[in-house]
């Protein structure tokens, strides 16, 4: 399931515009906006400190959070974030209301398993990975930190598709008119050029000429 829920302290922004997102930003400050659930759009500010880290930290598209906006707790997923393309810090976020109700679509990590159990990897193929995250619609309120590919009896040359992959109940593919490929076990290089010294050098011309003479 999706990473414990967490608490962000917000105050309401009563004035919008680029002259007063700066002013924030210089007092250590992020604009965001909250919107969704039907309800006109809030916008706030929230700590930079706090917004950094949460960023930075892993899972943060995929992890309910609730925004304090002045005593009012309001129920939310991160939905997109901007940051400084020089500094790599954050300059906005928009935020989506959740309900009980509320299905989203996010990009959900894959996890690889049981590595060491694949027969195919152990004669000396390799995990090809063709998709490192899948994107899914699920419940806002069950959304999985992870999807897990289990390579425990791959052989080389076999392949993952997302039918072999166990979904938490109401997580789907957003791509579901094919069954599209996760990863494959390819024979490594170094298998290849063993292959090629195992095979017979061809007869030279002259020396076939000569036999048939």
């Amino acid at each position: 399931m999706s990473q414990t829920s967490y608490e962000l302290k917000a105050e309401a922004r009563e004035r919008v515009g680029k002259g007063s997102a700066r002013a924030l930003r210089r007092n250590g400050k992020v604009p965001a906006v909250i919107y969704g659930d039907k309800q006109p759009p809030l916008s706030i500010a929230l700590s930079y400190k706090d917004m950094y880290y949460k960023i930075h930290g892993g899972g943060f598209l995929t992890t309910i959070a609730t925004i304090d906006v002045d005593g009012k707790k309001i129920q939310v997923l991160p939905k997109e974030y901007q940051l400084d393309p020089v500094r790599d810090f954050p300059v906005h976020i928009d935020f989506l209301r959740v309900g009980k109700d509320t299905v989203v679509t996010v990009l959900i990590p894959v996890r690889f398993e049981n590595e060491e159990k694949s027969p195919g990897i152990k004669r000396g193929g390799v995990l090809n990975v063709v998709r490192h995250e899948v994107e899914f619609t699920a419940p806002a309120t069950a959304i999985p930190e992870f999807i897990v590919v289990d390579l425990a009896d791959l052989e080389i040359g076999d392949a993952v598709h997302i039918s072999a992959v166990k979904l938490p109940q109401g997580v789907t593919p957003v791509i579901h008119d094919r069954d599209f490929t996760i990863a494959t076990i390819a024979g490594s290089s170094a298998m290849k050029s063993e292959a090629a010294d195992e095979e017979p050098e061809a007869e030279p011309a002259a020396e076939a000429r000569k036999g048939s003479e």
